[in-house]
């Protein structure tokens, strides 16, 4: 046992001595305050190695410190163990098995930012900001990110069961949901609607989103519609570049999208547009609701900011910050948030969101509208196979696109 204790108390000198090493530069009174409260961590950590009621690891009590640690920082830091880490690395590939929502810590509760559409909870009707309080009868109330991901995956077939408080109803809602295989489709729809209004769906912020955006757009600018409209509803983000390359469609080369600022100097970056066949005169519209999320709030924000598109909908999440993942030696890593997003005028989008140019407050479809078009030649959808005008949100954004359709004409007159 007390080599075993030994053993801990050199992790925490070592812990200690790099500590120190990191901040030899800071001053005096912070670097003599990290000291002590390490000290107070090594004192704590080989009390509870010795005493503690079952025999624990040193990998254990560092892993469960780093957790503990991490969690206390903000809603998106963690620590990732090695099996962790690997799920996340499986997140952006865009197949994966689960229920298919999107989650995080919101006010201490686990939140879903959205439902993916065409999953089983988007089948079952979970919706944005729904607050999941029990996964199969145990209670989430100090559950992490990584552990609701594991309990939420699992084995294609395999049944689970959410039991949801939604704010708006004031009750809890019991949901069985069987599991399946989660394959993301990034652009959604791609179609005409009417009057020659395009509309594409976005579902996602991917490795492949870029090119399967280009292509929709491209397909519906062979066309020479009179307007786009750009649907962002329930897009949680995903990966920074393909939310940039998006925005560049419709911006000048060279332009803002976003930038970041954080506690150190190269933790400030800013992103430039560059792309060289900007669609800079079609009318555009962006649809945004409670369910969009981080790299969405990035693309409307911008789009808002220059005035090159009008935003309908509601509120937007407010995910705003930037998470380094750093790896670690033995396969684990750190997701720590470093700094926060900022839109070109300087909007701060963590926890303020992104307020539209015209609220339209809307349900979420039925789930029986819930259906894909079918598809027609030249990888446009048919608009008959989905009742667009049911969604006040749509609507509205045709009205707009014909207005400003009407205007044109008369300037041109």
């Amino acid at each position: 046992m007390r080599k075993n204790t030994l053993v801990c108390l050199l992790l925490a000198c070592i812990l200690l001595a790099w500590a120190g090493g990191a901040f030899s530069s800071g001053k005096k009174k912070d670097r003599d305050e990290l000291y002590r409260q390490a000290g107070l961590f090594s004192d704590s950590l080989a009390i509870i190695h010795e005493d503690y009621v079952e025999d624990k690891t040193p990998k254990d009590l560092i892993y469960g410190a780093l957790k503990g640690m991490l969690s206390s920082l903000d809603a998106h830091s963690q620590f990732m163990d090695p099996d962790t880490y690997n799920e996340l690395k499986v997140d952006t590939e865009g197949r994966f098995g689960g229920v298919g929502v999107e989650i995080t810590l919101k006010d201490g509760l686990l939140t879903v930012i959205t439902p993916i559409e065409d999953t089983p909870a988007w089948k079952a009707g979970i919706k944005a900001n729904d607050h999941i309080v029990k996964i199969d009868g145990e209670l989430t109330r100090e559950i992490t990110l990584p552990e609701a991901v594991k309990k939420m995956r699992g084995r294609p077939g395999e049944a689970i069961k959410l039991t949801v408080l939604r704010d708006s109803e004031k009750k809890l809602l019991e949901f069985k949901i069987v599991r399946d295989v989660i394959r993301v489709k990034d652009v959604k729809y791609s179609l005409f609607l009417e009057d020659g209004i395009g509309y594409i769906r976005l579902t996602e912020f991917r490795d492949n989103t870029q090119r399967e955006f280009d292509n929709a757009l491209n397909s519906l600018m062979r066309k020479k519609p009179s307007g786009l409209i750009l649907d962002l509803r329930n897009n949680p983000g995903g990966l920074l570049d393909s939310a940039v390359k998006v925005a560049g469609r419709f911006i000048p080369s060279g332009k803002m999208i976003a930038y970041t600022k954080g506690r150190k100097k190269d933790q400030e970056m800013e992103f430039i547009s560059d792309s060289k066949n900007a669609v800079l005169d079609l009318p555009l519209v962006v649809l945004v609701n409670g369910g969009s999320a981080s790299g969405s709030e990035i693309v409307a924000g911008v789009l808002q900011d220059y005035k090159r598109a009008i935003l309908i909908g509601e509120k937007t999440f407010g995910k705003g910050s930037v998470q380094t993942v750093i790896p670690l030696g033995d396969g684990s890593a750190l997701r720590l948030t470093t700094a926060y997003y900022f839109t070109p005028s300087g909007k701060v989008i963590h926890e303020k969101g992104i307020v539209p140019d015209i609220i339209v407050s809307t349900e979420q479809p039925s789930v029986e509208s819930r259906k894909a078009p079918e598809k027609m030649p030249g990888s446009i959808f048919a608009a008959g196979a989905f009742d667009y005008k049911a969604d006040r949100q749509i609507s509205r954004a045709v009205d707009t696109l014909k207005t400003i359709e009407l205007y044109k004409q008369s300037d041109r007159k």
